[in-house]
């Protein structure tokens, strides 16, 4: 049996929990090449270099076929995943800045005026309380089902005009679809290939629902901001209708899965540093820097899957040939010990703490200033006002998905809930 290299052993599912060990002796090799052709780079200056880099393309259509197995080519598993057209995470220049600007005008606001997520603050913060208030007479709460994944939702879905009753169909959904893409050595299991099968399942029903929507708006223009972008007759034209219904799917998908993570890994990080979390009490002003540096310590992405050369690159004393996938691992890259002073330490006042978990470059996480609010105002709450939480189950059952890594419920004992 072929020994199983760092990459692949951090992508198992038996260490979702804790993939960090293997992070470590991967930065061994800043960038390396696994035996699918894959260069898996690990280290934060060359991951930063690369993303800076114009020789990397993010553009899926360059890395269909490189990033797809053996076993998933023949089963069909990522079609529905690969048949859309590329979004903003999954292009470049310029159809890539078109289609940015093009959202940040509806997301945003006019460039003069980009008020319309600041002023979301309140709205988040009634949320917040009102779901902290449904907990009152608990003892034991789920942090995922209860509180971390309703708040992100229901802002988005507001955002994006996807109507609420909704939610319980395109939650299960983004649910199975999570299982439509793995990269580790499981992914050629009876198991997974059934799970697989799901998850193009949920992809179809996903793009079904979103085509749907948008057909209405097309016909009678509504709320939010996929009606507005349908209707859209700015100097810049309209989105091409494939190209739409990508970046609608990213925006839902992304605009409540990835802020539900962060919230549920903020909290079970805290519970696991008590004195991290005391101090948070004491001095709530480190909100800010808290939620950054909890951002670095666990990364809701934890790298991403579409980018390629598209010349010969020579980084790190490797050669990364023409046309190879290119995997940015940012979970490794924001414990590297060469950039973050003991990364491995939870530190709410850590200095000069420019993480990737938001990514950097042209690329820059769309939604980080609106699932900033709401992971500062989530945990800053529930931080002043649940009395005594102790986790129940630790490590907690973790999702499958290597991308999205997060725990699937995060159960707390609590005595109680302020006012």
């Amino acid at each position: 049996m072929v020994e199983e290299t760092p990459w692949q052993q951090a992508l198992r599912y038996a260490n979702r929990a804790n993939p960090y060990p293997f992070y470590a002796e991967l930065r061994k090799t800043p960038v390396a090449r696994q035996p699918d052709g894959t260069y898996v780079v690990s280290t934060y200056r060359e991951i930063v270099a690369l993303l800076h880099d114009p020789r990397v393309s993010s553009d899926i259509r360059k890395i269909r076929q490189a990033t797809t197995t053996d076993a998933e080519q023949e089963a069909g598993a990522s079609e529905d995943v690969i048949s859309l057209e590329p979004n903003i995470i999954t292009s470049d220049p310029p159809e890539h800045d078109h289609d940015r600007r093009l959202m940040t005008r509806h997301f945003y606001g006019p460039q003069d005026a980009p008020h319309q997520i600041s002023d979301l603050e309140p709205e988040i913060g009634r949320v917040v309380a009102g779901l902290l208030d449904a907990m009152r007479d608990q003892t034991r709460i789920d942090v995922v089902d209860e509180f971390a994944y309703p708040l992100p939702v229901t802002l988005i879905s507001k955002i994006l005009g996807v109507p609420l009753k909704d939610e319980p169909r395109f939650h299960a959904w983004i649910e199975t679809a999570l299982n439509a893409l793995d990269f580790g050595p499981e992914a050629i299991s009876e198991e997974l290939q059934s799970q697989l099968e799901g998850g193009r399942q949920g992809v179809r029903e996903l793009k079904r629902f979103i085509a749907e929507l948008l057909d209405t708006y097309a016909k009678q223009p509504g709320p939010g901001m996929l009606s507005a972008m349908v209707h859209d007759d700015g100097r810049e034209g309209h989105m091409s209708e494939g190209v739409l219904l990508s970046n609608a799917l990213l925006l839902l998908f992304a605009g409540h899965e990835t802020t539900v993570n962060l919230i549920a890994h903020s909290v079970l990080t805290l519970l696991r540093h008590p004195d991290a979390l005391q101090k948070l009490r004491r001095r709530p002003e480190l909100i800010v820097p808290g939620v950054e540096e909890l951002l670095r310590y666990e990364s809701s992405v934890q790298f991403w899957h579409t980018r390629s050369a598209v010349e010969d690159i020579e980084i790190a004393g490797t050669l990364i040939p023409q046309g190879s996938p290119i995997f940015l691992v940012y979970g490794s890259g924001n414990r590297d010990p060469e950039r973050f002073a003991n990364p491995d330490e939870l530190d709410l006042e850590r200095p000069d703490n420019q993480h990737l978990g938001f990514s950097q470059g042209i690329h820059f996480c769309f939604g980080a200033p609106l699932a900033r609010l709401e992971v500062q105002a989530a945990v800053g709450e529930f931080v002043r006002r649940v009395e005594n939480p102790r986790l129940v189950v630790d490590p907690p059952p973790y999702r499958h998905n290597q991308i999205f890594r997060g725990p699937r419920h995060v159960l707390v004992d609590i005595d109680g809930i302020r006012d």
